[in-house]
């Protein structure tokens, strides 16, 4: 009895450290649906519920060879996966873990992120992603340190965190320092922002890092007085950071732009008091995307927004917004829509808008310039054209109950969109990965 015991122990402890190490492989549970609304094709790339979840819009999905798209989940709990379109099949990038957001490169086929080192240290690591798939595709996988690479550790002063971004030439990446790191390379006589709305956030100082990915260099790129969140390189130009004042909602002023010099701050879209600015992200060379809400209906007779609860500051567990504390802010009283915003000239369009609910929420854009796309908080997913402004729903019904939102973000060739989807899930809450693609009879319109 003690033998089978402590053989059944081992079985589990090995078990355990198998499916734990890089490069170790998930059968295809790729599955094709029809939308039961739009008629649309949607491709579930996994279909189990295992805790997956795509990296943010502001960020690449897919590898440089278009064929893999990486994203998290609790098959291995702390670890990250890749799926393979074509195939389906899933394989572990990580091990030992990551912090914060998962950074895609587009010229090689390296993977990057943060990872929780000794003494409160964060190190920068690299992943040859070329070789994880190679070795695990012949099943000869070697030990884990054949495959990263230790770009840098960040001193514990620092404060560094995983909200980390790849610059376009793939030799720096930018990242969120603690408020202590920040205040020392702030003017003593700036005013620091305080907590801004109810949930408690925004209050300051703020900053962002740099480290080169070859000599392991840190420099400090900017300090402001307020939270930053959402930190994302321009892809396609080196050394332009795009950032945000992070509250939780609505902004003083939401989104912000800085040259990795620390040149150039200013605010990105310079917004009013009644605007709420959300969920920016660069979409090509030139221009960013963002949400403008109009997900506020107005008390007429009270003349402010109609809250969900009467009373004040309760946060709605499904959508957020409703609470009072905001402030009178994201009605349709103004123009309201899928922003896209030119960094160059600072000129901005309305690419589009729902007719009645919640308005776009999350959004991204082809970086050809042709489409643009927005989900809202029924989860349903538009799809613009950006020279005629024709908009119609791709897919719908992937519940309000979902653990996350649906995050839509194209490819780089703007023939297909990533989202994020409790469609199938049993529980209502657990999601998957999914493939949306532009209509054939879209793609076909001429781009004149």
């Amino acid at each position: 009895m003690k033998f089978k015991i402590l053989l059944s122990t081992f079985f589990i402890f090995a078990t355990a450290t198998i499916f734990g190490q890089i490069g170790t492989r998930f059968p295809s549970e790729k599955k094709t649906v029809k939308d039961p609304v739009t008629g649309q094709k949607l491709t579930f790339l996994t279909t189990k519920s295992a805790g997956d979840s795509k990296t943010y819009p502001t960020h690449p999905q897919w590898t440089s060879d278009g064929e893999w798209l990486i994203f998290r989940s609790n098959r291995v709990k702390g670890e990250a996966m890749a799926v393979n379109e074509k195939s389906g099949i899933i394989v572990q990038v990580t091990e030992g873990g990551y912090n914060g957001t998962l950074c895609m490169a587009q010229k090689s086929m390296k993977l990057y992120f943060m990872r929780n080192g000794q003494d409160n240290k964060m190190q920068v690591m690299e992943v040859n992603l070329a070789n994880v798939f190679a070795d695990s595709k012949s099943g000869k996988m070697k030990s884990v340190s054949e495959y990263e690479r230790v770009c840098g550790i960040t001193n514990p002063e620092m404060g560094a965190s995983g909200d980390m971004a790849l610059d376009a030439d793939e030799e720096i990446v930018y990242f969120r320092v603690g408020k202590e790191e920040a205040a020392k390379h702030l003017d003593s006589e700036v005013v620091i922002e305080k907590n801004f709305g109810p949930r408690n956030m925004g209050a300051g100082p703020g900053g962002i890092g740099s480290m080169n990915l070859k000599t392991g260099e840190f420099k400090h790129v900017i300090s402001v007085p307020f939270q930053i969140g959402h930190i994302q390189s321009n892809i396609w130009n080196p050394g332009e950071i795009v950032f945000c004042w992070e509250t939780g909602g609505k902004s003083p002023q939401r989104t912000w732009t800085v040259m990795a010099d620390g040149t150039g701050l200013r605010p990105l879209y310079p917004e009013a008091d009644y605007e709420w600015v959300t969920h920016e992200v660069v979409i090509s060379k030139d221009e960013v995307a963002m949400a403008i809400m109009g997900h506020r209906k107005i008390d007429i007779e009270k003349d402010v927004p109609v809250e969900v609860s009467e009373s004040t500051g309760i946060r709605n567990p499904v959508n957020p917004g409703q609470e009072s504390n905001w402030g009178a802010t994201g009605t349709r009283e103004k123009p309201t829509g899928l922003a896209i915003v030119n960094l160059r000239t600072r000129e901005m369009i309305i690419a589009g808008q729902t007719k009645s609910g919640s308005g776009l929420w999350h959004v991204h854009g082809s970086a050809d310039g042709r489409w643009a796309v927005g989900d809202d908080f029924s989860r349903s997913l538009y799809l613009i054209d950006r020279k005629t402004n024709e908009m119609m729903m791709l897919t719908t019904g992937h519940k309000e109950t979902a653990s996350d939102h649906v995050h839509p973000t194209f490819n780089r060739e703007g023939t297909k969109i990533e989202i994020q989807s409790a469609m199938l899930s049993e529980d209502n809450r657990t999601m998957n990965i999914c493939i949306v693609n532009v209509p054939k009879e879209w793609l076909k319109r001429k781009t004149k």
